[in-house]
């Protein structure tokens, strides 16, 4: 006779696996700033991505095993267009494709002997902040509502605790990003939004990441992807402004946001977008 195995006992396991295999990924923000919602993963691939479009208003991030969190992206396309087209437009909305996610997610954790390795977060953008929406779904099917922000993936409770320090409402895209950056660089057991960060991350570059925006002043399709020149300057002016505000006191660059750290408006940005030919989905 096969050995008996509590219920309890293989959920547990089952929870453990994928815990461990989502842990070993590296840590992805979504954050709300003036002009919309910003997201920023570390990557090194300019071909394999993290964060991709949804619907018009929508995105969508995921840490993980890659051919698994793709399917799941390719699927989440299909069931916004289907929805879209069987009803109306503005049926599409974040809420609903994270609670078919959570059920998608729920269904594989339950009944399949290997559960998804993956954890994923859609985001919509909305007419204005109130509106906004961000949605984390985990491998077992969980979703919860981020208001504000979120950190997903690898060490997402050190980087969240930092992000909560630094994060505020209104910020500048600017801003947004460079405290982004400063959660994604914060070690755990540091102190939040310190200036020194995990050696590995501290001193990413525009060519390790991988940025994208929704855009609230956009009509119809709102994402867009941030890099080359565009990504250079934010980051030179959100590293300037980090500088200058630490230069102060030790204990600076905790306090949230330099006022220094100005940018220009939203609307003022060039449009930014894929490379065309460009793929979509990402490795760990």
């Amino acid at each position: 006779m096969p050995f008996y195995v509590s219920p309890e006992q293989v959920m547990r396991d089952k929870a453990d696996y994928a815990r461990k295999g989502v842990a070993r990924g590296r840590s992805c923000v979504a954050l709300q700033y003036a002009g919309g919602i910003l997201m920023v993963a570390p990557n090194a691939s300019s071909a394999l991505h993290k964060i991709s479009e949804i619907y018009d208003r929508i995105a969508f991030a995921a840490v993980g095993r890659y051919n698994e969190y793709e399917r799941l992206r390719q699927a989440g396309v299909t069931y916004a267009d289907v929805t879209g087209y069987q009803f109306d437009r503005h049926d599409v909305t974040a809420r609903a494709i994270a609670n078919w996610y959570a059920q998608q997610l729920g269904g594989i954790f339950t009944d399949s002997n290997k559960p998804f390795e993956v954890e994923i977060m859609v985001a919509e953008v909305g007419a204005t902040p109130d509106a906004d929406q961000i949605y984390r779904i985990t491998f077992d099917g969980s979703v919860t509502d981020e208001p504000g922000f979120v950190a997903f993936g690898g060490q997402a409770d050190q980087v969240a605790a930092a992000l909560k320090e630094l994060f505020s409402d209104s910020m500048s895209l600017t801003e947004a990003l460079g405290a982004a950056l400063a959660a994604l660089a914060a070690p755990a057991g540091s102190p939040a939004g310190s200036p020194a960060g995990n050696g590995a991350q501290s001193e990413l570059n525009a060519a390790q990441l991988e940025v994208a925006i929704l855009d609230r002043a956009r009509a119809h399709r709102t994402f867009r992807r941030l890099h080359g020149a565009r990504l250079e300057e934010l980051l030179a002016e959100s590293r300037s402004a980090a500088a200058s505000s630490g230069s102060g006191s030790p204990d600076a660059a905790s306090s949230g946001p330099s006022a220094s750290a100005s940018a220009a408006p939203p609307s003022d940005e060039p449009p930014t977008g894929p490379a065309p030919g460009a793929g979509d989905g990402t490795p760990k």
